[in-house]
């Protein structure tokens, strides 16, 4: 049978009728798309590679337009986008006004639930097997959860009260990092598939049955049973485990054998009587020989060539390569320092600190929640514990920074990473919202670094401070700033006055320093004076003194960050100014994120977008300078 051309797929149905040769030949199709379009536009290559035979399986075995299929993280989904009728946008991935690199239930009727944070799918699934049963339909819901998403709270939550609850629910396991055992083989493949039959479940329950009837003894008769039962299963396959969340366990599968797939995905769907988890075995990268000797670096890539695998250059250092490098040089002068990430120890910079200190340094995996109470236990003790996790991904663990940190004031120093903008991973990657979930909280301090020689001091200092501290610093290049010299140590509530001037004040936050400096520039050029430039520096607590001043002397106030303006600091710095009766009809404008989600696109495409970029800068202070003059006659 002849497969249909990947641009012709408008429906995931048109796959139902493929044979086996014909879905073979698409998955040659899907990762040639993949490798091609994501060495364009950059993105997450290895783990979508990795799932192409998987999603060509459930989207034969299962009609979409029917099932619900969930995607757990959703950085694997590109196959799912190319085969649910996108192949003729997927040049558009990850590109302002192009399709997302997650799935989103804007963008399709085929993306049944919207994801970007792992851990996710299971609860989401059994919402969805609930809402299901209760309005009296039939229909199959998947949930596809990797290895590492495994390791999350939230995921055995699901787990237990999707096995609590008995709902008929798919769980499909893409194991293709953690062993789960080793014991993967043409028996196991037997046992899974002998054991998850209907006629060998109903002769056990009416087994249990009779042995439980017997008097006196039954009980425990049982209890034996069920206990080498478990013995027997847990040597040939690593399905302990989940039957012990009340699963029905198939595999382990070859995820990349299609027959097998569709063999053993069909009776998944069969069994009537409760959840059931599916574990595929699968390689990250495959069919690309540099992703699949490399997945990690090939995880979330930008461009690189599709011939050579070889990555572009990059741009000088980054903020996260300037923050590893520093907390390495903290560490080597500081035996209390202990990093500690979720799960992302290249993606935050750590990887340097566990090369050079192994032993003081911790990947919790994905458990915000854990690794900030981890934290705080080492920092009872006192150590100080330095724990990098993104911004967007340290929202997971509000209630933990409240209670386990903050309450206590114990000395965990927060690096924030990718506050800000984050660019091509969209609105749940953006890191909008930390300095208005952060800023209110008692005990709590706030740096927020203008470059890489900031960002050297602000770490040193928050370390120093003995008190929980935040640091938030952007994704992507520093602005070139030699950050060769020592990091020192800075007073709290005390900001930099970057540039004298008159009229005008412009405080700027973080990473919206230099633009504003360059705004500046051009201001003084345009209006023959200068703006006055503030950097606060800190957040929390706020330059006070200085604030006071620059109501008093400027009739014009111009405000721009990189984070929510709801809650965020010019909410904080006008906030205190009202307190303190120092509003007395200046001009005030405030920059920053909108209240509103923030797709995805370039880091300079989306701050021209939210009016935070230079251009946005000059033209906000001329608006303020043009009203002052026309206040004055």
């Amino acid at each position: 049978m002849a497969h249909p051309r990947l641009d012709e797929i408008c429906d995931p149905a048109q796959l139902l009728d493929l044979d086996i040769p014909a879905l073979t030949a698409l998955a040659g199709d899907v990762r040639e798309r993949i490798i091609a379009t994501v060495a364009r536009n950059g993105g997450h290559l290895a783990p979508s590679l990795g799932v192409v035979e998987l999603t060509l399986a459930l989207l034969s075995v299962f009609d979409l337009n029917r099932d619900r299929l969930i995607w757990d993280v959703g950085h694997q989904a590109y196959a799912h986008k190319l085969l649910t009728g996108r192949a003729t946008q997927f040049a558009s991935l990850r590109t302002f006004g192009g399709i997302s690199g997650f799935p989103r239930r804007e963008e399709s009727i085929y993306d049944h639930f919207g994801v970007g944070h792992s851990s996710t799918s299971i609860s989401a699934a059994l919402g969805m097997a609930e809402a299901r049963d209760l309005q009296g339909q039939s229909h199959n819901v998947i949930a596809v959860i990797g290895d590492g998403s495994l390791t999350a709270g939230e995921a055995f939550e699901g787990l237990n009260l999707a096995g609590h609850m008995g709902r008929r629910l798919i769980v499909v396991l893409n194991d293709n990092e953690m062993s789960i055992s080793p014991n993967v083989g043409a028996l196991s493949l037997f046992l899974s598939s002998a054991l998850s039959s209907r006629w060998l479940r109903q002769t056990r329950r009416e087994a249990l049955k009779f042995l439980r009837g017997i008097p006196r003894i039954g009980q425990k008769l049982a209890l034996y049973a069920m206990r080498g039962e478990w013995s027997f299963k847990s040597f040939f396959t690593p399905g302990m485990l989940f039957e012990a969340f009340r699963f029905t366990y198939i595999g382990p599968i070859d995820g990349h054998d299609l027959p097998a797939l569709r063999v053993h995905l069909q009776k998944a769907a069969a069994v009537e009587d409760g959840p059931v988890l599916v574990h595929v075995r699968t390689r990250k990268g495959k069919g690309y020989s540099p992703a699949e000797s490399n997945p990690t670096l090939y995880h979330g890539i930008g461009h690189f060539s599709p011939e050579t695998g070889e990555a572009a250059k990059k741009p000088g250092p980054t903020f996260t390569g300037v923050f590893g490098q520093t907390l390495v040089e903290l560490a080597e002068a500081n035996d209390k320092i202990i990093a500690i990430t979720a799960a992302m120890p290249e993606g935050t910079g750590t990887d340097a600190f566990r090369k050079r200190f192994p032993d003081r340094f911790v990947d919790a995996g994905i458990c915000e929640q854990h690794a900030v109470t981890f934290a705080a236990g080492l920092a009872s003790e006192g150590f100080c514990p330095v724990l990098a996790i993104y911004s967007t991904f340290l929202q997971r663990a509000y209630d933990q920074i409240v209670h386990d940190v903050c309450l206590q004031n114990l000395p965990v120093t927060f690096c924030v990473d990718r506050a800000g903008l984050v660019g091509e991973d969209g609105a749940t990657h953006h890191g909008a919202f930390d300095i208005a979930y952060l800023r209110h909280i008692p005990n709590m301090h706030i740096l927020a670094p203008a470059d890489e020689v900031m960002l050297k001091s602000c770490l040193k200092t928050a370390i120093e401070l003995r008190a929980p501290c935040a640091v938030r610093y952007p994704r992507g290049a520093g602005f070139g700033i030699d950050a060769s010299g020592p990091a020192e140590i800075l007073q709290p509530g005390i900001g930099r006055v970057l540039t004298a001037g008159r009229k005008l004040a412009i405080i700027s936050v973080g990473s919206r320093v230099h633009p504003a400096l360059a705004a500046a520039r051009a201001i003084e050029k345009e209006f023959g004076n200068s703006p006055f430039v503030f950097d606060p520096v800190w957040l929390k607590p706020l330059p006070e003194e200085q604030l006071r001043e620059i109501a008093k002397n400027f009739a014009a106030i111009l405000v721009v960050e990189e984070g929510s303006l709801a809650g965020g600091f010019a909410s904080a710095a006008l906030e205190f100014l009202a307190d303190e009766n120092l509003l007395a009809g200046q001009i005030v404008k405030r920059l920053g994120l909108p209240d509103k989600f923030i797709q995805h696109g370039t880091q300079e495409e989306l701050r021209k977008l939210a009016g935070i970029d230079t251009d946005s800068i000059i033209d906000a202070a001329r608006e303020l300078l043009h009203k002052l003059e026309m206040r004055q006659g």
